[in-house]
């Protein structure tokens, strides 16, 4: 889970905060250094992290703080207020040419994710109405023109290749050629990378920014890499004068130490990150929000973004009509988890309700994307009338639903159980008048 191992430290350290009725400067100095470490041990740049506690402490022994009636609860605000500046602040987006098309240079190191990142941006720009052009620039890795288009077939967007025998300049300058003469208003190069920075890397590099003066370089870098992502960040800003980061695999970074310092070690604004294998696991990077989420106070606005991205509208209707005649069935149940698994990982899900990040259940209603497929299978093995009317399911039917389905007695036991639950939290919501039901529907429920 991405900032697991900070934002338990960070938790404990606001608890102690909370429970105070008035800081003394001995107070605020103790939490400091507890901040401190757990900083570190995110592998956040030592300089980065001196600043840092440097500016908490003068805001924190401030009259703001001291006069204040909550004062635990100031300081955490002042916590996200700079970690939330240490990040960027704001959310900073691709630059779009006023006359296309708009040329993004994707560059990095090997195994940064570069060629998949190229792919997740064109279909992230596809969505938004642009007409991408992805170009395969990297003539030296076995299979890397293959591999990008193998992306570009999945995501429906046309490659554009010169085969690996030909300059790279030249196919960055023939793929703009096309893209002008054929409509597409994006141009996405997934440039060559290297197992480690040299100087044939960056002269080829240099000669394509020369030649075909993208609009936006971007350095993708693997977040889990930590302070090393940092430094390589730091070499290519010095060659190319990077325009933005994208940090790949954030989440599987438990500790985050390059989200908190690339921005301030390079200038530079993390713009997207990686938050999975699929092509829709690449979101904008908000300043604001990842400062939340990594203080354990979530991050609702993407909740409810993914949410209205996935949950149909007309279901959300009929769902809350049934709930007011209290009839969630069971092919309810599945159409919610569907849309809940299509909103992405439920860890990730988790993270960003408040106070939920760190509860693995909800009176027993488990988080186990594994079992999702299984809890599937198991309706989808069930008869119409026996979706609609859980309750006739006895000894026979539950072994003919196991079997139909590739799984045990037990799993189809625990299916049930979950609805059971399910459907006790949906007349709880049902009972909680008009506006409880609307807050709810705005979101698919958790298994």
């Amino acid at each position: 889970m991405a900032f697991e191992n900070i934002t338990e430290r960070l938790q404990k350290v606001f608890k102690n905060l909370r429970g105070k009725g008035k800081l003394t400067e001995k107070d605020i100095q103790l939490a400091m250094r507890e901040v401190r470490l757990a900083l570190l041990e995110a592998d956040v740049s030592y300089k980065v992290v001196k600043d840092f506690i440097n500016k908490i402490k003068e805001r924190a022994v401030g009259v703001e703080v001291m006069e204040s009636l909550t004062p635990g609860q100031q300081v955490i605000k002042i916590v996200n207020d700079e970690m939330t500046k240490l990040m960027g602040e704001t959310q900073s987006k691709i630059n779009i040419a006023a006359k296309p098309p708009t040329v993004i240079m994707m560059v990095g190191l090997q195994g940064s994710g570069k060629t998949t990142t190229s792919a997740k941006l064109a279909h992230n720009l596809k969505k938004q109405g642009r007409n991408p052009l992805l170009v395969a620039c990297d003539v030296y890795r076995p299979a890397a023109i293959k591999q990008l288009q193998v992306l570009g077939e999945q995501i429906v967007i046309p490659v554009f290749s010169m085969g690996d025998k030909n300059d790279p300049v030249d196919i960055a300058k023939g793929a703009k050629s096309f893209a002008e003469k054929n409509g597409h208003d994006v141009v996405i190069y997934d440039t060559a990378g290297r197992l480690h920075i040299d100087e044939e890397l960056m002269a080829e590099l240099e000669r394509i920014k020369a030649n075909c003066h993208p609009h936006e370089i971007l350095l993708v870098v693997d977040a889990m890499t930590g302070q090393d992502a940092v430094n390589v960040a730091e070499n290519f800003n010095k060659c190319l004068d990077l325009d933005g980061v994208v940090l790949t695999k954030l989440d599987g970074d438990t500790r985050g130490g390059a989200a908190l310092s690339v921005k301030a070690v390079t200038g530079k604004p993390i713009k997207y990150v990686g938050m999975g294998e699929k092509m829709e696991a690449l979101e904008p990077f908000y300043p604001e929000r990842m400062a939340s989420r990594i203080l354990g106070m979530g991050d609702v606005l993407t909740f409810i973004e993914k949410a209205q991205a996935t949950v149909d509208t007309k279901k959300a209707m009929e769902l809350e009509q049934k709930l007011r005649r209290n009839e969630f069935t069971l092919e309810d149940f599945l159409d919610q988890i569907q849309q809940m698994k299509n909103m992405g990982p439920l860890d990730q899900l988790m993270d960003m309700i408040p106070g939920m990040g760190k509860v693995k259940a909800l009176k027993g209603l488990e988080v186990n994307e594994k079992d999702i497929t299984h809890v599937e299978a198991i309706i989808k093995s069930m008869t119409l009338v026996e979706r609609r009317r859980p309750e006739i399911i006895n000894g026979n039917r539950r072994k003919r639903i196991a079997l139909g389905s590739g799984t045990s007695i037990y799993e189809v036991n625990k299916v049930l159980k979950q609805f059971a639950q399910m459907q006790k939290m949906m007349k709880q919501f049902a009972q909680l008048g008009q506006g409880g039901k609307k807050a709810a529907l705005k979101m698919p429920f958790l298994k």
